[in-house]
């Protein structure tokens, strides 16, 4: 049985601004929706393609981009027309990109972070119940198990990659009333392991190093997304593993896997498994459960 189409989103008109002398910001919409995140990679692609002189690096976010440039090449202005031009000629109904479709392993609820967790509940909303039980009551689960199946249940994509080196952002591949939607802690805690699994707003994130943070925590994985000696051979391109576009499948393991899997890690042996495919937003739309299904196949198949 198939799943109700994904609702399209009329974006309003983008939003360009300066930052400084060489940087422009594009606002495509002030709210998250898969067709603000598709349109911010398919332009980026486009001014990839296109390389107009003096571009320097590009940045695609949740539902915006900025370009860095020199402006001693081309204007901010002229730069903003050329943008504008690209805008007007990406059509998403034909739009694809190739992409990595990534099995990404999770221990949830494992001892790490549910001993952090329960190290700040003053800084929770909910001091009497773990990260995973909240999350579960507000979303209306009817309990931890069934909270898991649901995060674990269909893959996320990543719309951007920052906020610390490595870090991506997870948005997942399903209609708008089955989001799982938590506020972030009250206070910010000050301590979360290093590959922590935490989600907050409608996002998931993967914490790259051991530090600050302020999103409830449900689990950890035993991969990295930051490898800045590039030890792990799917690092050989770039000390950062996830790219915007990518699609990350969580798969709930037990300790015995994860433990197996660190080993690797830590070995320098490890390989993840990833499949590469041709990702298409209007059939996705058409219909997210079946094409998520037919993604993700190919990682176990």
């Amino acid at each position: 049985m198939t799943d109700q189409r994904i609702e399209r989103v009329s974006l309003p008109k983008p939003r360009y601004e300066f930052g400084a002398d060489d940087y422009v910001f594009v606002e495509l919409d002030q709210a998250m929706s898969f067709d603000a995140n598709f349109q911010a990679m398919a332009v980026t692609q486009q001014i990839r393609e296109r390389d107009p002189p003096g571009l320097i690096e590009i940045c695609p976010a949740n539902a915006s981009y900025m370009i860095h440039f020199d402006p001693d090449e081309i204007g901010p202005r002229a730069l903003v027309e050329e943008l504008k031009e690209i805008a007007a000629a990406t059509d998403l109904s034909e739009y694809q990109w190739e992409t990595r479709v990534v099995d990404f392993p999770v221990l949830y609820d494992d001892e790490w972070t549910r001993e952090t967790l329960m190290r700040f509940r003053d800084n929770h909303q909910d001091p009497d119940s773990t990260d995973l039980e909240y999350s579960a009551r507000i979303n209306g689960f009817d309990g931890v198990e069934s909270f898991i199946e649901a995060h674990a249940g269909a893959p996320h994509m990543v719309t951007m990659v920052g906020f610390v080196p490595g870090l991506p952002w997870c948005f997942q591949m399903v209609p708008r009333d089955r989001q799982i939607e938590v506020p972030k802690y009250v206070q910010p805690r000050t301590d979360t392991p290093a590959r922590a699994v935490g989600f907050g707003g409608a996002f998931t994130a993967i914490y790259p190093v051991q530090g600050a943070g302020g999103y409830q925590l449900y689990g950890r994985t035993p991969l990295e997304v930051l490898d800045v000696e590039q030890r792990l051979p799917d690092f050989r391109d770039s000390m950062v593993f996830p790219n915007p576009g990518d699609v990350l499948q969580f798969r709930r393991i037990d300790r015995d896997e994860y433990d197996a899997i660190r080993e690797e890690v830590e070995a320098g042996t490890y390989e993840y498994r990833i499949e590469e495919v041709e990702f298409s937003p209007e059939r996705f739309f058409e219909d997210p459960t079946g094409y998520n299904e037919r993604l993700t196949e190919v990682l176990y198949a």
